[in-house]
């Protein structure tokens, strides 16, 4: 039975009253929550969704998620987590790409009208059959007439539902991802690569059922959905829900309800150290009281950033690696052995890798190539995608784009990217979406995005642009077209209006003398 639910199931028997997501002044038990999954489970099954069917799920860090995540789980559908920042033809592509035939979304708010763009998204999408709304306390907006209404699934008597059997190789989940080239592909996840990457991460963690973790990444990415949500609920731990992260709100949460594990990327460390150092005091030194491990993900931590979170909260900060196509976690600095920070750490058990040379040749130590990983973490491949998951994975083989080293003790570090993909406060994005949504401006002629350089995000967006001819149009006029047309996270902040663009004698652009 490899239904990652039965691990919900397994500590609503064991656990039932223990605390499973703490949000705001709301606290679910384990019992509680298993059975707001099974009221949704059983509203799913009489649309009459089946096992293997794609269901989207587009919600901020809120106890819906968690639901609709399971929910989708236990009938034995394949969860499609969607970012909430989404534009209506973004979220238009990834369900029409997933063939998902449901999509279950967060109303939101004036400023993020996340269920308008979903819906947009959902009527533009032949294969999507069910709109879901799952209703925001405030928003008094008017819900389509042919949306389901989440909030009214909860109320339902129906509490009872067992997980369907699912075998280790079906697919768990879709997350999106750019892989190494082009638009956003879906990485499909099965089973067994879910659940043994969640179990990796408790060992390595070293998370018990006593402990308090606290979510402040998103929980629809893939590092905060297998790493911090798999992870507690196969401990059988609390969740805090942070939907924003605010460093106050974030170091306040942690105080009040004795957060034992946090995770982030490196922009949040910032965040909290600066905020800690300036408003912290006793405050701080509970909060230390309590943690006992910070991981750090998404992009490489800074190391005296590192030294001072060490320092302030006195608790070790392990680095990790990972990717949406290896579940995502693939390495780290186990908490048993010598931590070596810049380094993403050693393979997680099971798991495999090596460096290679742009013919395939292994290097040896201390050289650069290329990271290729080989174990039980590695996707199924990119959904409808067999050409691109050919190029990816390789006799079993996943190449990662990014180029390392390894020293002598098998410690791995990051020292560059071979694929484009830029990292903006941990979120992948994607510069063809961006460079093919401006290729639809009637000014523009010729556009190439790349990330540069920033001091709090790590990297931020920047677009190079050939005007067409006898046109004038202003850098700051293209960064608001931009910001009406993508999510918020990957817009370009920065536009330079060039003559010419570099490159190849073939016409390919040279983004790395762009940057």
């Amino acid at each position: 039975m490899y239904n990652l639910a039965t691990n919900l199931e397994r500590n609503a028997t064991f656990r039932r009253n223990d605390t499973a997501i703490i949000f705001h002044d709301q606290t679910i038990s384990y019992r509680e929550l298993n059975e707001m999954v099974n009221r949704v489970a059983n509203q799913l099954v009489k649309l009459g969704i089946k096992p293997d069917e794609k269901v989207a799920i587009s919600c901020p860090n809120t106890p819906a998620f968690v639901i609709g995540y399971y929910a989708i789980q236990k009938i034995g559908a394949v969860t499609v987590p969607l970012n909430v920042m989404l534009k209506g033809p973004e979220v238009a592509y990834h369900l029409d790409d997933s063939d998902a035939v449901a999509l279950i979304c967060f109303q939101g708010n004036s400023a993020l009208p996340s269920g308008q763009y979903g819906y947009q998204g959902f009527c533009e999408t032949e294969s999507c059959q069910h709109f879901i709304l799952i209703e925001s306390e405030g928003n008094d907006s008017p819900a389509p007439e042919d949306a389901h209404n989440f909030n009214q699934w909860l109320e339902s008597s129906d509490n009872h539902f067992d997980a369907v059997y699912r075998k280790a190789e079906d697919t768990c989940v879709i997350l999106y991802t750019s892989g190494t080239t082009g638009r956003a592909k879906g990485a499909e996840l099965s089973q067994s690569n879910m659940l043994c990457n969640a179990q990796a991460c408790q060992a390595l963690t070293n998370q018990k059922g006593t402990d308090v973790s606290i979510a402040i990444l998103p929980l629809f990415h893939t590092f905060g959905q297998s790493l911090i949500m798999n992870t507690s609920i196969l401990a059988g731990s609390a969740l805090v829900l942070i939907p924003r992260f605010v460093p106050k709100t974030v170091l306040q949460q942690m105080h009040q309800h004795k957060v034992t594990h946090l995770a982030g990327v490196p922009t949040m460390f910032i965040g909290l150290l600066a905020f800690a150092e300036k408003h912290g005091g006793e405050f701080i030194k509970d909060i230390a009281a309590n943690l006992k491990v910070a991981i750090s993900g998404g992009a490489s931590m800074p190391v005296e950033i590192l030294k001072q979170f060490e320092a302030k909260l006195n608790v070790p900060v392990i680095e990790g690696y990972g990717l949406s196509e290896s579940s995502p976690v693939a390495a780290f600095n186990h908490l048993e052995y010598e931590r070596k920070p810049g380094s993403i750490g050693q393979p997680l058990p099971g798991v495999t890798m090596k460096v290679v040379d742009d013919k395939g040749n292994t290097l040896p130590q201390g050289k650069e190539g290329e990271l290729l990983i080989r174990g039980h973490n590695v996707m199924k491949g990119y959904y409808k995608k067999t050409e691109e998951t050919a190029k990816t994975v390789v006799d079993g083989w996943l190449h990662t784009g990014d180029i390392v080293r390894m020293d002598e003790d098998g410690y791995v570090y990051v020292v560059d990217r071979l694929k484009e993909v830029i990292i903006r406060g941990g979120y992948n994005i994607y510069p063809r979406d961006i460079e093919e949504t401006f290729m639809t401006h009637p000014d523009v002629h010729m556009v190439a995005v790349v990330g540069v350089p920033h001091k709090t995000y790590g990297e931020e967006v920047k677009a190079f642009i050939i005007t067409k001819d006898g046109v004038n149009t202003a850098s700051k006029a293209f960064v608001a077209w931009g910001r009406e047309r993508l999510a918020d996270y990957k817009y370009p902040r920065q536009v330079e209006i060039v003559d010419t663009l570099p490159m190849t004698a073939t016409g390919k652009i040279l983004k790395r003398l762009l940057k």
